[in-house]
Order: structure tokens, then C-alpha cells, then sequence
């Protein structure tokens, strides 16, 4: 069985290289679908923009397996007189690095504009300027613009979307790097699952939904919207988790995770343990390397607005270690990437037709 094939990976570059910022994901859901409606029966959008394919459709028991497909960006707050942008955050965009990025400006039509997040000289500031530190409202954003009217006649306005300009590489020929592998190399995976499923001739015994959900970073909305739409009777949710490895992070803190020794399987009031059994049962029966993490409350991830909807729906997270989360150098390892995709497709295997996921089925 081939995993990520040349093919496959060369749609994960145009898929990463393309914006995809919460409540404007279109363009990555159209090619995010393109790449996915070979390997599927049938495909639907909702309202917002969540896209998902349907395997085996006509069954009661529905399982769900799910990504999502925004990325964080900023939007445009305010323009100075002399042209210059105030931004404000849309999702969890991280100011301190933005000073000396490059930047696409998103016009509303269509089009984008270029311009960098500007920043003081060294020269320029001196001990007493100690309290100058990126900050919401100290970054701005430079399009080379004489003043306010050039800014607008550019079609520039306040809610215009800011993303990072990047472009995804390989490094060492191990770690995929680049913006937004949060989580559209989650979008990635699952695509690949459905591949692999229909390549290897795999006949589930309920329909499968592969769900590639909006705005998740700004709170898990749409997988709050598509669970109600679907009414899965099982959801397995990945996203990416924090190598902890790295430096100036506490293990004891965030848990013991590293890149290259497996995706991670999460403990926490929202998984359901049945299915979280049958997960890691499958990871040592197939002998797929996994790590173990454990989230206090919440997961923070969309496991969390499936597990309480309709009643309760029986969920697991499967996490992909990844460095440097929400910025433009996030590094996730093959080998976890391939064995994330693993874990997905042997789980899907184990799961019957109403399976009972009571927790007491007698008494």
C-alpha cells in the first residue's frame, strides 16, 4: 500500500501555497474538492463553505472523518493618513513575528496587493524604547502608498484580509515546512485516506463523511454547523499538536510530544473511550507508532463540537506533531504524516455498522 505518493504531495504544495483564511476558504476548498472527488460518490457544500465527501452513501450509520481548512490571517482595522494599515487578528495570528513579513492584501474582488509589516530600525531605538515590542497595535503594514487616498484607490479598505506571503519547502528531506499546515495538512491526510480507500478496493460498512470543516479558528464553527447538517454517529477529528521538543518549551507544561515518533491519540473529557480503544488497539495491531497526550476541559479543536452535539457523538482527536505553530515556518515529519494517514484508514476498518459505543450496553 503507497502512502503519500509524488502526486499527492504535489497537490499538498499548490493546497499549502494557496490562502485560505477563516471565512474566505473558497479557493482552497475548490481544490481541496478537486483533488478529492476522484476517490468519493458524492460531494456537498454547506452555507459557510464547509466541504465534504460522502463514501457508501445510503446507510444509517454514519461516520465522520474530519480536518479543517482555515488558516489565520488578519483583517485591516484602520488606515492612517499616511497609508499605513492597522490590522486586527482573524484567528490566533501571531503579532510578535509579523514585524518584516511580507504580506498579501486581499482585495475584495478579486486581486491582491503586496506589502510588508513594517518595523523601527535598531538604530532608532534605544533602551528607553524597551516598551516598543510587536504588539496588536504596534505593527502596521507598509504597501508603499503616499497617503490614505492612494490606499483606497488601490481598493484597499477596512475588512480587507492580510495573509502572510510564504511558500511551502521540504526541509532535510524529512519535515514539510511552510504556512497553514494547521491544519489543511489535516484536510491533506483525510483526502489521502479516501484515496487509499478506494485504490485498495476498501467497501465500508456504513457511509463515510470526509469533512473538511471552516472557520475552526475562530471557535470551531463550522464543525459546530456540519455535525448538525450530517448527524454522524462517530467523528475521528485530527489536527496538529505541539512538538515539545523544541526549544524554550515545558515539557512537564505541554506534555512530552516529538516530531518523527508518531501522531498523537488524546485523553480528555470530549473522546469517547470506546473509541479511543479501538484506535490504539488498531495503532499496536498494525504496529503504527502513536504518542499519548492528555488535554484538561477541553481538547481546543473540533473533537470538542462534535462530541456535544446531538446528543453526545462519539468522538477521538488524532493530532500530528507539529514545530512552531501559527507561523510561516510550521514543520510537520513524514513519517508522522504517512502514519497519521495509517492510523485513520486501519481505524476506519474496525469500526461495524451500529457499533455500540454505550457505554454500558447491559447492567
Amino acid at each position: 500500500m503507497q502512502l503519500v505518493t509524488t502526486n499527492s504531495e504535489a497537490f499538498l504544495r499548490r493546497y499549502l501555497n494557496n490562502t485560505s483564511p477563516t471565512g474566505f476558504e473558497s479557493e482552497g476548498q475548490k481544490l481541496w474538492l478537486e483533488y478529492l472527488i476522484p476517490y468519493i460518490d458524492e460531494w456537498k457544500l454547506d452555507n459557510y463553505g464547509t466541504a465534504y465527501g460522502i463514501v457508501n452513501p445510503g446507510h444509517d450509520f454514519k461516520v465522520v472523518i474530519e480536518g479543517h481548512a482555515d488558516e489565520i490571517s488578519w483583517f485591516v482595522n484602520h488606515i492612517t493618513d499616511d497609508g499605513f494599515l492597522h490590522v486586527i487578528r482573524n484567528g490566533g495570528s501571531d503579532f510578535q513575528i509579523a514585524p518584516s513579513m511580507r504580506v498579501w492584501v486581499h482585495l475584495r474582488k478579486g486581486g491582491k496587493i503586496e506589502g510588508v509589516f513594517g518595523w523601527p530600525a535598531i538604530h532608532t531605538r534605544t533602551d528607553k524604547d524597551s516598551n516598543i515590542t510587536p504588539a496588536i497595535d504596534t505593527v502596521t503594514i507598509d504597501l508603499g502608498a503616499k497617503d490614505r487616498e492612494e490606499v483606497l484607490k488601490m481598493g484597499i479598505h477596512v475588512g480587507c484580509v492580510v495573509t502572510f506571503q510564504d511558500e511551502f519547502t521540504i526541509l532535510n528531506e524529512r519535515y514539510y515546512t511552510g504556512r497553514a499546515l494547521d491544519n489543511r495538512i489535516g484536510g491533506f491526510c483525510i483526502a489521502e485516506v479516501a484515496r487509499l480507500l478506494k485504490e485498495n478496493n476498501i467497501t465500508l460498512p456504513y457511509t463515510l463523511y470526509i469533512v473538511n470543516s471552516v472557520q475552526e479558528e475562530v471557535g470551531l464553527r463550522g464543525a459546530e454547523m456540519i455535525t448538525q447538517t450530517i448527524k454522524p454517529n462517530v467523528a475521528i477529528v485530527t489536527d496538529v499538536t505541539h512538538d515539545t521538543h523544541t526549544p524554550m518549551l515545558n515539557i512537564k507544561k505541554h506534555g512530552d510530544i516529538r516530531t518523527g515518533s508518531g501522531p498523537t491519540v488524546t485523553y480528555a473529557p470530549a473522546v469517547h473511550q470506546k473509541l479511543l480503544d479501538i484506535i490504539i488497539d488498531t495503532a499496536i495491531e498494525k504496529e503504527i507508532p502513536f504518542q499519548r497526550e492528555a488535554s484538561s476541559r477541553v481538547t481546543g479543536t473540533d473533537t470538542d463540537a462534535f462530541a456535544y452535539s446531538n446528543g453526545g457523538v462519539p468522538s477521538a482527536l488524532i493530532s500530528l506533531p507539529l514545530r512552531y505553530m501559527h507561523t510561516t515556518v510550521e514543520m510537520a515529519h513524514k513519517d508522522d504524516v504517512n502514519n497519521l494517514i495509517r492510523l485513520i484508514y486501519e481505524s476506519l476498518q474496525k469500526i461495524e455498522n451500529n457499533h455500540d459505543f454505550k457505554y454500558f450496553s447491559s447492567i
